[in-house]
């Protein structure tokens, strides 16, 4: 049995190149030709840092409608779009373009704009992972592991995971897969997990909670 790597991340922010947004027209422009690292940074990497704390906006788009444009319908429709339902960044981006665009035309010929000092800086990070050294032997104790992970490998290992080709799999779920214990109803449960609307706290406490109760039907 191949034991299971324990691995953290951390974020490496920079600016994209892009010029800020300073109005929801420029965001729309902006968007359109920005790289697809910038829209997964602000879109699923918000977790990873330690400023970013709002259960209502989960990503900086929606955020920025609320908080910089005081457009509270653009906000909400942005708020609900969850990146992982798309496998390719492209199909993000056009939904993303598409729902500016509906609320656009829907306020012409006004156009939503930020008080200076309040716009839009285009971001995107690196990602550095680098191996914590813990390996996890058996499933048995996968749970207490986790209770034991730092919000980088929580994020690595089920967030990121997630959108890492060839598996597009949480790496716990990769990891019973290879292994001949009649797992398939854990990974089914792990891969269940809400994950875009919930904080890494409480994805570790769902993942344990569904670990726990496997090992404790077994």
């Amino acid at each position: 049995m191949t034991p299971f790597a324990v691995m953290d991340c951390v974020l490496l922010s920079r600016m994209s190149g892009l010029p800020p947004a300073v109005n929801l027209r420029e965001l729309r422009d902006r968007l359109a030709i920005c790289s697809e690292d910038v829209i997964y940074h602000h879109f699923c990497e918000t977790w990873l840092r330690p400023t970013f704390d709002d259960p209502e906006f989960r990503n900086d788009f929606a955020l920025w409608a609320n908080s910089g444009l005081h457009d509270r319908v653009l906000a909400e429709r942005l708020a609900i779009i969850d990146p992982y339902e798309y496998t390719a960044i492209a199909d993000l981006r056009q939904h993303l373009l598409e729902l500016i665009e509906e609320r656009l035309s829907e306020l012409q010929p006004w156009v939503p704009m930020a008080r200076a000092g309040l716009e839009f800086n285009f971001m995107q990070a690196t990602t550095v992972v680098f191996d914590t050294g813990e390996r996890i032997g058996t499933p048995k104790h996968l749970a207490d592991a986790v209770g034991r992970m730092t919000n980088g490998s929580i994020y690595f290992h089920f967030l990121e995971a997630r959108r890492r080709p060839p598996l597009l799999q949480d790496d716990f779920g990769a990891w019973l897969t290879t292994l001949n214990g009649g797992y398939q109803r854990l990974i089914g449960a792990l891969s269940e997990i809400d994950i875009y609307f919930s904080s890494l706290a409480e994805i570790r406490s769902e993942i344990v909670r569904v670990l726990a109760e496997m090992r404790g039907g077994q």
